[in-house]
């Protein structure tokens, strides 16, 4: 299937490792020009190598609303403008309610939350005003489904999906749509920090029997970014292999 976004041009966020790195391989691969971020300069110039097709590195830190707006910024200035837009940030540090102390809160809101609305304040009125758009943000299952010793991701990313729900509604009269998709558990650094060794034990508590791909969740990130979604907006949907057990 053609997506129809052959020179559609697209920055996505934490782009060298992970989630996003398959986001902006699909997307490449699909004919997008796409600007990528990380922190580590090495790691983030062999991500661009793998993703080919010209895809720019951009060593820059998303983790806080002035570098997530900085970031946007680049990459406009890199390929000349923005029509897609993947949010990203790692996770914040693992913790339950007794052992997280108020003051690790706003850190955990600037690179879950405030980063997202950074993002798209700097990327979407160009979007309204083209009358063409695409925002995709990667948060996590655990906003369905609170994790158990997350308590800074959980709270974060609940507040993101609010922002783009609202978000969503507003824009969509502008040809802009804004989707959340929500990953749970794959075989990313993020997850093997969290979970060491044990991360393909956790296929046993997976409906499907596996631990899930990033290639694989780029599809569906590319997807969402298609000319065939373009009905489909505010919408926040689980890739997790069926761990999900609610209804909605």
């Amino acid at each position: 299937m053609d997506l129809g976004i052959t020179g559609k041009r697209a920055a996505v966020a934490a782009g060298s490792a992970g989630l996003g790195l398959g986001s902006a391989g699909a997307l490449a691969a699909e004919g997008a020009l796409v600007a990528i971020c990380g922190r580590d300069d090495a790691r983030l110039r062999d991500a661009a190598e793998q993703i080919g097709h010209g895809c720019v590195p951009l060593q820059i830190d998303v983790g806080t609303p002035d570098g997530a707006a900085a970031f946007v910024e680049a990459a406009r200035d890199a390929l000349g403008g923005i029509d897609i837009l993947v949010t990203n940030a790692g996770g914040p540090p693992p913790g339950n309610f007794e052992t997280t102390p108020v003051d690790a809160y706003p850190v955990a809101l600037d690179l879950n939350l405030l980063s997202v609305v950074a993002m798209c304040k700097a990327a979407v009125p160009e979007m309204q005003e083209r009358g063409w758009g695409r925002v995709v943000a990667i948060t996590s299952f655990s906003v369905r489904q609170p994790v158990p010793n997350l308590i800074l991701s959980n709270t974060a990313r609940a507040g993101a999906t609010a922002f783009l729900k609202t978000l969503a509604r507003e824009v969509a009269g502008d040809g802009v749509t804004v989707n959340s998709v929500q990953p749970g558990v794959h075989a990313t650094d993020r997850m093997t920090q969290l979970y060491g060794d044990n991360l393909e034990s956790l296929a046993r508590g997976i409906p499907a029997g596996f631990v899930g791909d990033a290639g694989d969740f780029g599809q569906v990130v590319a997807f969402l970014c298609s000319e065939q979604a373009r009905f489909v907006t505010g919408v926040h949907l689980p890739v997790d292999g069926g761990t999900i057990a609610g209804l909605l």
